[in-house]
């Protein structure tokens, strides 16, 4: 493919609460065995593109431990690879990204470097599929400046919470209101963009010369009515996990037979970092019910409608119930969990009760301490 691609995961959301104190949103563990930026990189490696950037900066080690190798999503072997570009003390800077405009701006040189015409630029926590080269024949058939992915989110999500557009009949984007206190639409900006790269060098420079450090604030909105400016449709699932309700709620997607044959038995695959463990176990009196249960996982309990990711220990006569319990938790003998999520690496003593309440989800964070008193 004509394109390099750009993943912006350096940003923090204060809606994931609790659950980005360990790690950068676009690390969040999803459906069992995968990580949020797993489903960009897995998108622009079935797109072909070969060279790829990835700007972290919030809470960033079990990102960057996760991105140790290229070889999990295929990424050139002689030419291209994956980069990972973190904010960097220079003489003539001493910043951390002020913005993504401002990431970009501070490793410009990749873009100078690089030789294909057209940037894929798309935000590490969007869980989807999609194929970046149709996006692109859309982007050149329009004669498009930029080209914003767009998703439909009608009783799924709060609109207020992304970029809302408007479009004409030949889907020319009229009006893009970023995070609108009262939103007037559902058709939503999926944080993916096509843009020729020298075009980018050119609004980037400019953007940061006046000051301006935010890719959709300082460029696309700014310039909507002076660029060309349009918009495709993603009709396939999509979700974006930075709130806590959200995430939740994709995970639990996972447990629809359409949505979990759609991302784990249709091509094109979703890729991850693979880690060598052995197949859950599940001794005698156990019980699991419409539930994810991955590799590691010893399970006594009862488990039910719900996703358990790696090592997770479930103790004797244990329920849990509607809930997600992140990497290598044990959960001690006789304990209910229920509309919860349990944060990883903590121990849940013996005799316990967790209840997410009035539709509200809880989070649980216990001492890192496993065999305490």
């Amino acid at each position: 493919m004509r394109a390099i691609g750009i993943v912006l995961a350096g940003g923090n959301s204060s809606r994931m609460k609790e659950l980005s104190n360990k790690r950068a949103v676009a690390a969040m563990p999803i459906a069992g065995g995968y990580r949020s930026i797993d489903f960009v990189l897995s998108s622009m490696s079935n797109s072909h593109i070969q060279k790829v950037a990835v700007y972290t900066q919030y809470n960033a080690k079990s990102l960057n431990e996760h991105l140790n190798s290229s070889k999990w999503w295929d990424f050139g072997r002689k030419q291209g690879g994956l980069y990972i570009f973190t904010p960097t003390t220079t003489p003539n800077n001493s910043y951390w990204y002020r913005g993504t405009a401002d990431a970009i701006a501070q490793n410009l040189d990749f873009l100078k470097n690089s030789h294909e015409p057209y940037v894929v630029i798309a935000s590490g926590d969007g869980i989807y599929k999609l194929d970046y080269a149709k996006v692109l024949e859309y982007h050149i058939a329009k004669k498009a400046d930029f080209t914003v992915v767009t998703a439909n989110i009608q009783g799924q999500d709060d609109p207020s919470r992304f970029g809302v557009i408007k479009t004409d009949s030949d889907g020319r984007v009229t009006d893009f209101e970023e995070k609108p206190i009262s939103a007037e639409g559902y058709q939503v900006s999926a944080g993916i963009y096509i843009v020729r790269r020298r075009q980018l060098i050119e609004l980037i420079e400019k953007s940061v010369e006046e000051e301006r450090y935010d890719f959709v604030k300082d460029i696309l909105i700014r310039y909507k009515g002076i660029k060309r400016v349009y918009a495709y449709p993603i009709d396939t699932y999509w979700s974006n996990i930075s709130s806590v309700e959200s995430y939740f709620s994709t995970n639990m997607d996972f447990l629809k037979d359409d949505v979990r044959n759609y991302f784990f038995k249709q091509y094109p695959n979703v890729y991850s970092k693979v880690q060598d463990l052995p197949p859950a176990k599940y001794n005698n009196g156990s019980s699991v019910k419409n539930s994810l249960v991955s590799s590691g996982c010893i399970i006594n309990g009862n488990v039910e409608g719900s996703i358990l990711f790696k090592n997770v220990y479930v103790g004797n006569n244990c329920s849990i119930k509607n809930s997600i319990i992140l990497n290598d938790v044990y959960i001690g003998d006789n304990t209910h969990i229920e509309n919860c999520i349990m944060e990883s690496r903590d121990t849940i003593r013996a005799n316990s009760d967790y209840k997410g309440e009035n539709g509200e989800i809880k989070i649980i964070v216990e001492k890192n301490e496993r065999y305490a008193l």
